[in-house]
């Protein structure tokens, strides 16, 4: 019997492609012919934005002007663009408000948490792996409240959780490894022990389900402008459960999320819902752009996504296999599915420079200190043959 004839991999990436539903999904992006793997920090552009922006500009704040608040839609923004988002991270409509930064939100988020578990709750707990920033608004918001903070990794929180316990913040993926943590079972956990739970969603809303409803989480806050490709410093969002917002009492509260914002009143009453989140006055271009953005996911399924995901770093993780030679890398993203977010770590004697390096070949990805490559696959735009000419590239770069 003949032995199976290997198909060559620029031949079933092509395959791959013809097969991938998502593939049309390219031409609503402005793209070159560089391989954009750095999705996770900053999407691509959608077509649809410039010329949206445009109108923005010259119609609405050029003719418009003040009038643009009403009759433009100016003011509704926040709820009507977190109405938007709400579908891709798993939620109901009245929810999410969209504003501020990512920082901004997590601090309003962490703090309010906090202050919903009750005074004799004296410990909050946070993810030691998670993002810098986080981390430093969580040692804020525990001195502000007098509570103590104690670092843990994620895997730890979900036994650690006990009656000290107010809220712990977390991590969705790690922004470093790409390790999706366990949402279902840490927010069970946290319940369990009768705290709150407040999620990070920055590098997973848009490339995997979130289930926000369905596992109940409380509060949880993310980024835009990475697989939601809002553009760069596009503001982020407040996730609200419904459960929860009658007691949401934010520590930043400003008159935008006023019961009577136009009121004046001195003495600050919370808006009804999710629009309590609110602060000042919303970036109105920044926010437009991303509302654009959005029209993107018309007729895109997030369990789509999701398979699309995880077959591209499966592929990828296969042919940096075939063409690295052996020794040279080393993958901090899981292997296994239920662990792996949506894109590939992998750890590398002079990653600087070798990033560098690729980026001067055409494919674009990122650097984290002091050893990290990162790749990020955004479904929506990244081929399968894409995926392959990383690798290859990779491969000669690092060829001796």
């Amino acid at each position: 019997m003949s032995e199976p004839i290997a198909v060559e991999p620029v031949v079933e990436a092509a395959r791959l492609d013809a097969a991938d539903p998502l593939a049309p999904l390219r031409a609503r992006f402005v793209l070159d012919d560089a391989v954009y793997l750095d999705g996770n920090s900053l999407g691509a552009l959608p077509a649809a934005v410039p010329d949206r922006l445009a109108e923005v500009v010259r119609r609405e704040w050029g003719e418009l002007r003040i009038r643009s608040w009403t009759e433009a839609g100016w003011w509704t923004a926040p709820e009507r663009i977190g109405d938007r988002i709400a579908p891709l991270v798993g939620a109901a409509p009245g929810q999410i408000v969209v504003g501020d930064s990512t920082s901004v939100n997590v601090f309003k988020a962490l703090v309010a948490a906090i202050r919903l578990a009750g005074e004799e709750r004296d410990e909050v707990l946070v993810d030691a792996t998670t993002f810098p920033t986080d981390g430093y608004l969580a040692a804020s918001a525990a001195r502000m409240t007098g509570r103590t903070l104690r670092p843990l990794p994620p895997e730890a929180i979900a036994a650690e959780a006990g009656p000290r316990t107010a809220a712990a913040l977390v991590n969705h993926v790690d922004y470093r490894t790409g390790r999706l943590n366990d949402l279902p079972g840490i927010t069970a956990a946290l319940h369990a022990a009768g705290a709150l739970a407040v999620w990070d969603l920055c590098h997973s809303a848009g490339a995997l389900p979130v289930g926000l409803d369905e596992h109940g989480v409380d509060l949880a806050v993310g980024c835009t402008y990475k697989y939601l490709n809002g553009g760069p410093g596009s503001p982020a969002y407040l996730y609200i459960n419904r459960a929860v917002q009658g007691g949401f009492d934010s520590p930043l509260p400003g008159w935008n999320g006023h019961r009577e914002p136009f009121g004046m009143r001195p003495e600050f009453a919370p808006a009804e819902g999710a629009l309590r989140g609110r602060v000042g006055t919303p970036d109105i271009l920044s926010m437009l752009a991303l509302e654009a953005a959005l029209e993107v996911w018309d007729g895109v399924g997030i369990e789509a996504v999701r398979a699309k995901s995880l077959a591209l770093t499966d592929f990828f993780l296969r042919r940096v296999a075939a063409e690295v030679p052996a020794g040279l890398v080393e993958s901090l993203t899981p292997a296994a599915h239920a662990e792996r977010g949506s894109q590939v770590a992998l750890r590398c004697a002079d990653a600087g420079k070798v990033m560098a390096e690729l980026i001067a070949r055409g494919v674009i990805g990122d650097f984290r200190e002091p050893d990290v490559l990162r790749f990020g696959f955004t479904p929506l735009y990244t081929s399968f043959t894409d995926a392959y000419t990383a690798a290859r590239t990779l491969g000669a770069v690092l060829a001796p």
